[in-house]
């Protein structure tokens, strides 16, 4: 075998970096700081209450303005949020980010991604994902799957001379190849342009916000048309109060603290998993994972630590070898892969004298295969081509040693079989006819924390898969000992049906799956979807990145191959598979919460258009200014609904989101809009004179806020102490304006007479009986 190639020498890479020759694609984890101040500031309604602002700044008074510098803070509070967890986001990609093995000066160094130039030599091994175009320089059984750029499912081999295309990936042997192309030239630079996402997660909830948006402009447009002309007739004396009361009409229908909080919420989240070492590449897939009702768990790396250790070796009695020399062909078998799986590491471990061995040719690991292989040389200058790998899989069925390993397996012990093998190597039928040699019994660790989090799965009743490419009585037995149900049943994949409806139904039965090819775990996913479920992947290996890439949510390991870091919308960077329960009640949190407050918004929305339709259809002033709806808003949604959006919330996420928020919402809206306009009539027969109109707006400004507090208190519930304790800090906000003569003067709302505000609040007392049945009747008629 001739000499690696030394590389590029420190002078070469200078020169390239001074041309520019640069892989200078920027892989972001997260938006821009000014694609996200452009995102919060440059809205559609952002823009309408601007406007309606700077025409309040015109006619004053400045209290009338007050929604202008509500919104204002609003969008500061959205930037610092979103920019807080962009600071995560991005520290977190950092750390985790996949780091290439180039060679320069004959040296192999790790270097960012951005760092490689043109020419440079990257080595390659399984599970490597390759970042540039190339061409194969040094080929060791080199297999490159590139589905995800051609949708060819096949591994490739690889020769010297071959093209390679950045976004594939190593799933056996090794190898390195020189980069021809780079930056933006190479084959895959868009999918670097967006973090090397190859997938983008569907986000119910931000959709189903963008659709109510939708709705809201259209019922918007007319009724502000209408309610410009009607206050301009009535008022034709005073355009300035004409014009206040327009405004005070058109800003409540602007449910504009909606996409705020939702923003807020995620990016809360974010920053609330990074402190778990959780990186989540995609917003919206906190969201998706708390939607999960089936969660693919991949054995190893998963529910057994990576490690493992061996605790037998049986030469089998038909074997012409000692203990000695089998010894010695599995040390020589460790040395023959540069790049060891966990297996055969734990076997180079226990075996690391090959001493007197050489390997003339290999034949690497592959997880469709299920076996590696090696020529070797021995010292009496005897030659053999040697197989390890599964033992049902070398051996026919039925053969007598099977049923020995099957009693192993069934102690959740793992177990290879080393054979010698009569074909080539390169033979497609070199499995065929084995000569079996040895048992290597190899013991797996189970993760401390794997039972209590399987335990949270079967609690929240999401249902847990265990599929693996392992042994099926093997992967049971460790599945039983974490209690995971069904776990007594393990299936052997290689038995379940291709069809896809009979696969779903073999898999919604079982819960251990054994003997899985990388292929079938990506028809599990799908078959599963086709059920209706959503489903979670986790994975950490190069036989995991078909399935992931398609499953609903992909959960990869930090420690994971490149492929999976990079099609994974979730990468635990520490590894631990507990920290899956906190990403699940993250996304409930957000979802819950988020459907919480719209119901609040959305209740405005619904009376404040319902009030301007009355208004311009009986010809009155509008009954409220823009100061009296900014308290309101301020006390009953917008501090409320900021609390109650980053709240702990336990319930399971539930589909339909616009369904569930109009359901309560336009029913609440509208008996709230009533309710209030019945009381501004009323007190326009009772009142006269000078300042009736301020009288009749502060009575119905008390009917709309008690019927908007009931609203509140009714979103809020299961009570706790600290919702109990906001709805009446609320409460007690309003009565201090009530009673401080300089509030009522900056917000003009003073009581007159007792009649008036007792009927005020008959009213609401109705109104809020209405509410609840209405809740009730709505809860019943159409339930979630």
């Amino acid at each position: 075998m001739s000499d690696p190639h030394p590389g590029l020498s420190a002078r070469e890479v200078a020169e390239r970096v001074a041309r520019g020759e640069v892989n200078d694609v920027p892989v972001r984890s997260s938006r821009s700081t000014a694609d996200i101040v452009r995102a919060n500031v440059f809205t559609r309604f952002n823009a309408i209450i601007g406007v309606l602002f700077l025409i309040i700044l015109v006619v004053g008074p400045i209290q009338d303005g007050l929604f202008g510098f509500v919104i204002i803070a609003n969008t500061a509070i959205g930037i610092v949020q979103e920019l807080r967890a962009k600071k995560t986001l991005d520290s977190l990609a950092l750390i985790g980010e996949t780091r290439p093995t180039v060679r320069r000066d004959g040296t192999p160094t790790p270097v960012a991604t951005g760092e490689i130039v043109l020419g440079d030599v990257i080595e390659l091994g399984p599970g490597d994902k390759c970042v540039v175009d190339g061409e194969v320089l040094e080929s060791d059984g080199l297999e490159i799957d590139e589905s995800l750029l051609t949708g060819e499912a096949d591994p490739v081999l690889k020769r010297p001379g071959d093209q390679v295309m950045s976004g594939s990936f190593v799933v056996a042997g090794g190898g390195a190849f020189t980069a021809t192309k780079v930056g933006r030239e190479a084959y895959a630079a868009q999918l670097a342009e967006e973090a090397s996402r190859f997938t983008l997660v569907h986000s119910e909830l931000r959709t189903g916000i963008s659709q109510i948006l939708k709705y809201v402009t259209w019922m918007m447009i007319p009724t502000a048309i209408g309610l410009i002309v009607s206050q301009l007739v009535v008022e034709e004396n005073d355009w300035r109060e004409a014009v206040r009361r327009m405004v005070a009409g058109i800003v409540p229908m602007v449910p504009e603290g909606l996409v705020l909080l939702t923003s807020v919420a995620f990016a809360i989240g974010v920053i609330r998993l990074g402190r778990k070492q959780c990186l989540v590449q995609e917003l919206p897939a906190i969201e998706g994972l708390a939607r999960v009702d089936v969660v693919c768990l991949d054995k190893t790396g998963t529910l057994t630590e990576g490690g493992m250790d061996v605790s037998e070796l049986r030469v089998l009695p038909e074997a012409p070898a000692d203990e000695r020399y089998v010894r010695q062909v599995l040390g020589a078998l460790g040395e023959s892969d540069p790049r060891p799986n966990a297996s055969l590491q734990a076997i180079i471990d226990a075996y690391p004298d090959g001493t007197g061995w050489r390997c003339t040719e290999s034949l690497p690991f592959s997880s469709a295969r299920k076996y590696s292989g090696a020529t070797l040389d021995g010292p009496g200058a005897e030659s053999g081509n040697w197989l390890l790998g599964a033992p049902d899989v070398l051996l026919p069925s039925g053969h007598a040693t099977l049923t020995e390993i099957e009693d192993l397996n069934a102690q959740g012990l793992r177990v290879l079989l080393l054979a010698r093998a009569d074909r080539e190597l390169a033979d497609p039928r070199v499995a065929e006819g084995v000569r079996p040699t040895a048992l290597v019994v190899l013991e797996q660790r189970l993760r401390s924390d794997a039972a209590d989090t399987l335990r949270y799965f079967a609690e929240q009743n999401v249902s847990a898969k265990v599929i693996s490419g392992d042994n099926a009585v093997s992967v049971g037995a460790v599945a039983a000992k974490l209690a995971l149900p069904g776990a007594g049943a393990p299936v052997d994949a290689r038995r379940l049906p291709a069809e896809r409806d009979a696969m779903a139904e073999a898999l919604d039965e079982g819960a251990v799956f054994g003997r899985v090819t990388p292929q079938q775990k990506r028809d599990m996913v799908g078959a599963l979807q086709s059920r209706g479920h959503t489903v979670a992947m986790t994975g950490d290996g190069v036989n995991d990145v078909l399935a992931l890439k398609d499953a609903d949510i992909g959960v990869s390991m930090g420690s994971g191959s490149e492929a999976t870091r990079a099609v994974a919308q979730i990468v635990l960077l520490n590894n631990s598979f507990a920290t899956l329960p906190s990403v699940v009640a993250e996304g409930r949190r957000v979802i819950g919460n988020i459907t919480r407050v719209a119901t609040l918004f959305l209740t405005k929305t619904v009376y404040s258009v319902l009030l301007a339709v009355l208004v311009v259809c009986t010809r009155v002033p509008y009954p409220f200014l823009p100061r009296h709806l900014t308290l309101l808003s301020t006390l009953t949604i917008g501090v409320p609904a900021f609390f109650l959006a980053l709240a702990p919330n336990k319930e399971r996420a539930r589909p339909h989101f616009v369904r569930r928020v109009m359901r309560y919402a336009v029913p609440s809206g509208l008996i709230a809009g009533g309710a209030t306009f019945a009381t501004y009539l009323l007190s326009r027969h009772h009142y006269s004179g000078a300042g009736a109109l301020d009288a009749e707006t502060s009575v119905a400004t008390l009917t709309l806020f008690l019927i908007t507090m009931w609203v509140l208190a009714i979103i809020a519930r299961p009570y706790t102490w600290w919702r109990v304790a906001l709805v009446a800090a609320m409460g007690a906000g309003f009565l201090i304006v009530l009673v401080t003569p300089w509030l009522q003067r900056f917000f003009a709302l003073k009581l007159v007479g007792t009649t008036m505000p007792w009927a005020a609040v008959a009213i609401a007392a109705v109104a809020a009986v209405a509410l609840e049945s209405s809740w009730r009747w709505v809860s019943r008629r159409f339930p979630p």
